[in-house]
């Protein structure tokens, strides 16, 4: 039998799937690369392109959300109930986050900026005054005294009066001696007060009687109780660098315009200042910095 040599070789051919071409995952990679260069790199330029005071506003904002400065709001850290036995005498149960929400869009512009920094001062000033006045009936040392406090909010900031009463004076006659309640109360509201970024300008206040002492009148005399309240401030707790203003206006701006000799004209105000307040304290005292300098 004849054997057929012509037949074509059987040729196995082995194919190995995956090799060589790795698909598309490397472009998904370095488009999200490309876009977080873009964000950085727009982050830059938004920096560069702020103010130093933009940029103090941005900080704030995020740094401190919760209205009052270095206080917790939880009430797991609140250690009293405002009776003076605790650091604080403000309780923040129930307290709410007064913080305005962070914006959505990285490209703040100056009037967003300044209307967050409005927002958060307002509401700093509000919650301020909300604790202030519950303080007044849970503190041992100041709800006995609170028809002499009066609190509102004014164009400038939160206003704080504390005024005289018949046979309850703040002062001894004539003198800037604080009478010890008086120093008591100016120790309470110091130790609320320093709990706010904000500053604070003293105003002291006389009504028209004239004083007995040669050579010193109603000027010097609420200039000098403006400055004794301040020492009383700092004695209860609050920073020295929060005070922009000491003035003393005599009996020019009564309290009761129909009867200037009326003791509640005599009184220390204390205004926890807003932004544009401070802004203008600091304008003013750095314009006369400038036109006392050595020529």
């Amino acid at each position: 039998m004849a054997i057929e040599t012509n037949k074509q070789p059987i040729v196995v051919k082995k194919v190995f799937k995956g090799g060589g071409h790795h698909g598309g995952a490397w472009k998904i990679a370095f488009a999200d690369f490309a876009t977080a260069m873009m964000a950085f790199f727009m982050l830059l330029w938004l920096m560069g392109s702020t103010t130093k005071e933009q940029k103090a506003a941005i900080s704030e904002y995020f740094n401190n959300p919760s209205a009052f400065e270095g206080m917790s709001t939880a009430p797991s850290q609140s250690t009293g109930e405002g009776t003076g036995s605790s650091p604080s005498i403000i309780s923040f149960d129930g307290a709410i986050d007064m913080a305005p929400e962070a914006p959505q869009t990285a490209a703040l512009d100056q009037e967003r900026i300044d209307e967050l920094a409005q927002e958060q001062d307002q509401a700093r000033l509000e919650s301020l005054q909300t604790a202030l006045e519950d303080a007044l009936d849970k503190s041992q040392a100041l709800a006995p005294f609170k028809d002499q406090l009066l609190i509102d909010i004014t164009l400038e900031g939160l206003r704080i009066q504390i005024v005289d009463k018949e046979n309850r004076s703040m002062f001894d006659l004539g003198s800037a001696q604080l009478k010890d309640y008086t120093h008591d109360i100016l120790k309470e509201l110091g130790a609320i007060i320093n709990q706010v970024p904000n500053r604070i300008s003293l105003t002291g206040h006389t009504d028209a009687r004239p004083l007995e002492r040669a050579g010193f009148s109603n000027w010097e005399l609420s200039t000098e109780r403006a400055n004794a309240a301040r020492r009383a401030l700092i004695a209860g707790g609050m920073r020295e660098d929060k005070v922009g203003r000491v003035v003393g206006l005599s009996s020019t701006v009564p309290f009761d315009k129909t009867d200037p000799d009326n003791p509640i004209n005599r009184r220390i105000s204390i205004i926890v200042m807003n932004k544009k307040t401070d802004e203008a304290v600091q304008e003013e005292t750095t314009t006369v910095e400038e036109l006392t300098k050595p020529k």
